[in-house]
């Protein structure tokens, strides 16, 4: 087959220091995207080997890897669009296709690029709460499964580019291709490949500072793309998901709401004001939501601990924890007896030393340390002892 004619490519922006450098950084954010991720898929929806070996401590251990999660997918953005401008004269390469080998090649570069453009897109309008997918898409297991395939065919790459990677990291004087001196005096004329990576590095940290407020509240003030204003919500926290749209009516909490905890020795059913005349335990804890956002609040409630204790449980059972919410994934969860017993795990009843509103949970909700927003479970009206 006769050679089509192509376009022809001389600048240094093309070249493999310039790719490499690039790719480097890319893979930084997209591993570290990755790793955090895993973790929140892990707290989430623990395995049941790794159930009762998680962590509470420290109580912001969340709030920084999700933080750390949605940072890194944001900085992937840009960096990514300029790995594919540094690679993007290879689409014209003749013959496209040179034997099995190369073509397996490239189908695990395509693999690469669609799962990276996927795994950024939803990840960030999932940030900003935009499902545009609808409810019947899984968004949670897709992006999961779809970050394992391209962490494989990231590997597959870095494997097969290795040599090329080890040439752009040595000296640029040393490796400069013959058609890139012939070109030099034009290239002095446009746009160096250090000003093309300071700027590349530039957008990553413009984007990041840009969003990050809503997980580093110290520079919110220049945050202007972040997602959420953490300093905007009742009792001074955000709300992610409303009592209307859970389908908690004010009707539905009525005065003679009393909370259940079953399945041990003493069965209990007690009243918020019941509730409120145990002793009070007092914690300042985070928290923390998959969207990347995450507060610091004042709670005051009853330690869960010490219901549990009280209804008689076991002190090595988890508990079942039911809210009167009636639309979610997330109605019925289960706590994992590392967070019922730690110190500051509690079924409060106040927030920042008001009491908790309708939106934010009332009559009870669930705070524990290190653990995503959608297990604090609000609107509890009952816990049931897993023995």
């Amino acid at each position: 087959m006769k050679q089509p004619p192509l376009p022809q490519f001389h600048s240094r922006l093309h070249d493999e220091r310039t790719t490499t450098l690039v790719g480097t950084a890319l893979g930084v954010a997209f591993v570290t995207a990755f790793l955090t991720g895993l973790v929140s898929h892990v707290l989430q929806h623990p395995p049941s080997w790794l159930a009762h070996h998680l962590w509470t401590r420290p109580s912001w251990g969340y709030r920084l890897t999700q933080g750390l999660h949605v940072v890194s997918g944001v900085a992937a953005i840009p960096l990514l669009l300029a790995k594919l401008w540094t690679v993007y004269p290879k689409l014209f390469q003749w013959p496209p296709l040179k034997s099995v080998t190369h073509a397996l090649e490239r189908l695990s570069i395509l693999v690469l690029i669609a799962g990276a453009i996927f795994e950024l897109v939803t990840g960030l309008l999932n940030a900003a709460q935009w499902y545009v997918w609808g409810s019947q898409f899984p968004f949670i297991q897709t992006h999961y499964w779809v970050a394992w395939i391209t962490l494989g065919a990231l590997v597959l790459h870095i494997g097969v580019q290795a040599p090329a990677i080890a040439r752009g990291f040595r000296s640029p004087k040393k490796e400069l291709p013959e058609a890139y001196r012939e070109d030099l005096a034009a290239q002095r004329q446009g746009v160096s490949r250090r000003t093309f990576i300071a700027t590349t590095a530039v957008a990553a940290g413009t984007v990041t500072v840009a969003t990050v407020g809503q997980s580093v509240t110290s520079v919110q003030q220049v945050s202007v793309l972040s997602p959420r204003d953490v300093g905007v919500g009742e009792l001074g926290v955000p709300i992610n998901r409303t009592a209307a749209q859970a389908g908690v009516a004010a009707e539905h909490v009525s005065a003679d709401w009393r909370l259940e905890v079953v399945g041990g020795a003493r069965p209990l059913s007690l009243s918020r004001d019941e509730l409120a005349a145990l002793p009070q335990t007092f914690a300042k804890l985070p928290i923390a939501c998959v969207e990347g956002w995450s507060v610091d609040a004042h709670w005051q409630g009853v330690r869960i601990r010490d219901l549990m204790d009280m209804a008689g449980a076991p002190h090595d059972a988890d508990l079942r924890v039911v809210s009167m919410e009636r639309n979610g994934a997330y109605a019925v969860t289960v706590m994992e007896r590392e967070y019922a017993r730690d110190a500051t795990a509690l079924l409060a009843l106040h927030l920042n030393g008001e009491p908790l509103t309708l939106d934010h949970g009332y009559p009870a909700r669930v705070i524990v340390p290190n653990r995503p927003g959608v297990l604090q479970t609000k609107w509890v009206r009952r816990l049931e002892v897993i023995a």
